[in-house]
């Protein structure tokens, strides 16, 4: 069997213990054995972080779910069984550590716990109970159930398990998924490796815990563990954009009626927007306004000769002049032409609500109104000037300014609904037209972006040595919002050490920039703590994580 090379966590751990020996020999105080304390807190934060950012990812799943739950259950499913296979491998590293901790302290007590820390304890420097508990009495050919071989067939089905597709995917889900897999390096080599200092192939139980002091076995213990939760991480962030990936298909297109509003004045003009949610760019459906024949199910057509409405970029628009008061219905087909040329339709009903002219408010951007931003509002009463309209604000903090023209400014600030009363002046008294009910909210936070990665992403060294700080990004909002950075933190693993640095504004600091200078490639980079000034004051706002690729 051919050897693999030695992973980066072994040759540390490899050179610690050799240089930690060497000390020993020349009759070093155990002191310095407290420097793997300093590596394992490393690595004990470095999982903390991890578990933070699964976190992360398992909120988003739980949103897609309550959103779909029929697309995104499979891949749910599956997410769920890459936590929980986590969690069981990670419990049967902290059982075996812990077990191993009781019987080097010579503790009596038999209860095992993720709680022992390297620095409570007394003979760091053993290397026998370790090696005889882990390996057995022959470390180079351990028996079956040796504590080591347990662990590594543990990880090795870990991966195996892991990286199997959900069931219930298409042949085209399953195919994307395949690709995205591909990207992951899920790390836990389990493999022969060759020793430089045995001047041969090894076995991994070997290699790893052979005459190795319990200083350096905590420390792989948690490098363990930081490696499973990266690979739970890399998984689930795949089953997350299998969720969001591109997956069109014909049996799933319903057509779609859209309009500005259902609700007009007799004599106005009713406009809608007919179309089916995804359309192919270099062929337009038909759109077909009609009496829909139903008797043969898998046959829709017109009764008649329909009629045809004028598509645009796939949207079908259809206008109307209104003329009767009251509840108003229109029925149609779209026909789409699929992939094997064949016409399906989708049936569709639409309906509007003809009213006699009366007061109307309408937010020219939104439904809402938003702390802290200007939002302007058209208000209008039929028969009336715009000079005789008064607009109030009851209901929350705020008031209305009138630009003119039957164009208002609506400013909030504070509150979680309001209402838009309406009255026109009439000589010596006014009229009340009626009010309109509004929801006032904060407006959404923007996403921290580093090196051009928003939330998770990859970027190069060279990326990262050319970033210049944190930009906040708020995208698809109403409103052109800046939101001034106030300060940051950026936290690092540096050569088994894990380090932060903090910054105020958005520039980066010559701390920061040194730091990034040491990445290296599958390291991660973690912008957090970042707080920015939004309209109604400081807000904490999401960082994002970088990978080095």
């Amino acid at each position: 069997m051919s050897g693999a090379k030695e992973t980066p966590r072994q040759k540390m751990i490899g050179m610690m213990y050799l240089v930690l020996t060497a000390l020993l020999a020349l009759n070093v105080s155990k002191e310095i054995l407290n420097a793997f304390v300093i590596v394992e807190a490393g690595l004990n934060t470095t999982n903390s972080n991890f578990d933070g950012k699964n976190g992360v990812l398992y909120d988003k799943f739980k949103k897609q779910l309550n959103d779909n739950k029929t697309k995104t259950l499979p891949w749910y499913t599956k997410a769920m069984d890459v936590k929980k296979r986590s969690d069981e491998l990670c419990k049967l590293v902290d059982d075996i550590r812990s077990e191993l901790y009781l019987k080097v302290q010579k503790l009596p007590s038999k209860e095992v716990s993720d709680t022992f820390k390297l620095k409570n304890l007394d003979s760091k420097d053993n290397y026998d109970i370790p090696t005889h508990y882990l390996l057995g009495e022959t470390p180079e050919e351990p028996k079956a159930d040796a504590k080591a071989i347990e662990l590594k067939e543990a990880i090795i089905k870990f991966k195996q398990e892991i990286l199997k597709n959900p069931t219930g995917l298409t042949p085209e889900q399953a195919k994307k998924y395949e690709q995205e897999k591909s990207n992951i390096k899920l790390g836990l080599n389990t493999d022969d490796v060759y020793s430089s200092n045995d001047e041969k192939v090894v076995h991994w139980e070997y290699n790893n815990f052979d005459h190795t002091t319990m200083a350096a076995d905590m420390c792989i213990f948690s490098g363990i563990k930081n490696d499973i939760k990266n690979a739970e991480s890399d998984v689930v962030g795949a089953l997350l954009k299998g969720v969001n990936s591109e997956d069109f298909s014909f049996d799933a297109v319903e057509a779609k009626v859209v309009a500005p509003t259902s609700y007009i004045m007799a004599g106005e003009e009713y406009t809608a927007d007919i179309f089916v949610s995804a359309h192919s760019s270099t062929q337009d459906p038909e759109v077909l306004i009609g009496r829909v024949d139903s008797t043969e199910k898998k046959k829709l057509k017109i009764i008649g000769t329909g009629e045809k409405v004028n598509v645009v970029a796939g949207v079908g628009k259809y206008t109307v002049r209104t003329g009767a008061e009251g509840l108003q219905n229109y029925d149609g087909l779209i026909n789409v032409k699929g992939p094997d040329g064949a016409i399906k339709a989708y049936p569709f009903h639409g309906e509007y609500m003809v009213a006699k002219p009366s007061m109307a408010v309408s937010p020219t951007k939104m439904n809402v109104f938003y702390i802290g931003v200007p939002n302007p509002v058209d208000i209008s009463v039929a028969g009336a000037a715009p000079s005789d309209v008064v607009a109030t604000l009851t209901g929350a903090q705020g008031a209305v300014k009138s630009l003119g023209q039957g164009h208002y400014e609506v400013n909030v600030s504070g509150g979680t609904e309001c209402d838009i009363n309406v009255s026109i002046k009439q000589k010596n008294t006014s009229k009340s037209m009626g009010k309109q009910h509004f929801r006032v909210k904060k407006v959404p936070s923007p996403n921290a972006s580093f090196a051009g990665v928003t939330g998770d992403g990859a970027v190069s060294a060279a990326e990262l040595a050319s970033a210049g700080g944190v930009i906040p990004k708020l995208d698809d909002f109403v409103f052109d919002l800046k939101f001034p950075v106030v300060s940051w933190n950026m936290s690092m693993n540096i050569n088994g050490l894990w380090m932060d640095a903090a910054g105020n504004g958005p520039g980066i600091t010559a701390d920061q920039r040194n730091m990034l200078l040491k990445a290296k490639k599958g390291g991660r980079v973690i912008i957090e703590s970042v707080y920015v000034m939004a309209p109604e004051g400081k807000r904490k706002i999401t960082g994002c994580v970088l990978k080095v690729k």
